[in-house]
């Protein structure tokens, strides 16, 4: 992925406001991200653990959405990221949750999909960052082939927040 600036990523979400926009905490150490690595860049407000961010280049330009984390049940399970199939114990996936650009998302419509509560997908697809006791699912698709099928997911995911 090519590297944001703070002006491409406060102008690229669609399910926020102009002043939702401009309060919102944009991580300080873009620098030092691993662009490479990455197929959207992902991030929770340090001031509130409920809300994270994910940004991700499309042909359009770069895409943003605002995201909600559902407060973890406390239940001692394993869950799999939906993106890039990862499986994390306890709370290391969660319920994330888009309010739906336009009209629709003033009306109070949302969607959601069960994420790596880190938002750290593209790391974990690359053996970048470990699961800990979690994992990945064998497969044998090459590399290539999983960040094609997490960018197809991923894309789904935002055209039903943009819909």
């Amino acid at each position: 992925m090519e590297p944001l600036t703070e002006r491409d990523i406060r102008a690229s979400f669609i399910n926020c406001t102009k002043g939702e926009t401009k309060r919102l905490v944009v991580p300080r150490d873009l620098a030092e991200r691993p662009w490479d690595d990455l197929d959207f860049l992902g991030w929770s407000d340090p001031g509130a653990p409920d809300r994270a961010y994910l940004v991700t280049r499309t042909a359009a330009g770069p895409i943003g959405v605002a995201l909600r984390r559902a407060t973890p049940s406390g239940h001692l399970r394993r869950s799999m990221c939906t993106l890039c199939l990862t499986t994390h114990p306890g709370d290391g996936v969660s319920l994330m949750t888009a309010r739906k650009a336009g009209r629709s998302g003033q009306a109070g419509n949302s969607v959601g999909a069960y994420l790596c509560s880190d938002l750290a997908c593209s790391l974990y697809l690359r053996g970048k960052k470990d699961a800990g006791s979690g994992g990945r699912v064998h497969e044998s698709l090459s590399l290539e082939e999983k960040v094609e099928r997490t960018g197809a997911t991923l894309a789904g995911f935002l055209a039903r927040v943009a819909a």
